[in-house]
């Protein structure tokens, strides 16, 4: 999952990206309004946890012009500022959750938790595809009753493709979506099929159909349809 972060107290910055590292999501970070709003205009972010006063600008409008994309990103607000007004305009323009200074760095990855599940998945912490089931909590994926043993990135892509089921995703995508910005630095996506030809072989090879499809010329498709 992959998060863009914006706050201008660097201390606590550091603080989250540090954290949600360590819980295995790819974390982007700044504390520059002007840099947040370019963030957001070339990459696509699961997640936004943005403060609303910036010293350049208002969090709120970082909140309208990624509306304006029509993205299915969630959005947390975390501000110093407690006043009903901004909540509720926050929740107005479209944000998800509102957390408000200090909070503990466990409640934010609970709220990030809750937020994805609900728009991905239901609001379950299990979901279904056909034989293929997924804990988003125990990272835990099974065909059957059998346990696959996936690696971070494999089942990051797991979840990346099942949560856009029908979708043709290039691997342009893919490769932002696992790899944020660094992917600029890649040579080549040669990386990508290595990754997607692993997971493919590890479902079919525990005996599950295989749900990532090959859509030649533009990128891969999870086309799975027996969701519960």
């Amino acid at each position: 999952m992959k998060i863009l972060v914006v706050e201008d107290e660097k201390e606590l910055l550091s603080s989250i990206e540090s954290y949600l590292k360590s819980e295995g999501f790819l974390c982007e970070t700044t504390g520059d309004f002007n840099k947040a709003l370019e963030l957001i205009d070339i990459y696509e972010f699961d997640c936004l946890i943005v403060d609303l006063t910036l010293p350049s600008g208002n969090g709120l409008d970082i909140i309208r012009k990624l509306k304006s994309k029509n993205t299915n990103t969630g959005i947390i607000i975390i501000s110093a500022k407690n006043a009903l007004d901004d909540k509720l305009l926050g929740l107005e323009l479209g944000s998800d959750d509102y957390l408000t200074k200090p909070f503990y760095l466990s409640e934010l990855n609970a709220r990030i938790k809750a937020l994805m599940r609900r728009r991905n998945f239901n609001g379950s912490n299990i979901k279904i595809f056909g034989a293929i089931s997924i804990d988003l909590n125990t990272h835990q994926v099974k065909i059957g009753s059998q346990e696959l043993t996936l690696t971070k990135t494999e089942f990051d892509l797991l979840i990346y493709f099942s949560s856009n089921r029908n979708k043709v995703l290039t691997k342009e995508a893919i490769a932002e979506h696992l790899w944020g910005s660094n992917v600029d630095q890649a040579d080549s996506f040669d990386f990508i099929y290595s990754h997607i030809k692993n997971l493919r072989k590890k479902i079919t090879d525990s005996s599950g159909i295989d749900p990532i499809k090959t859509v030649y010329g533009l990128g891969y498709k999870f086309i799975n349809n027996e969701l519960t």
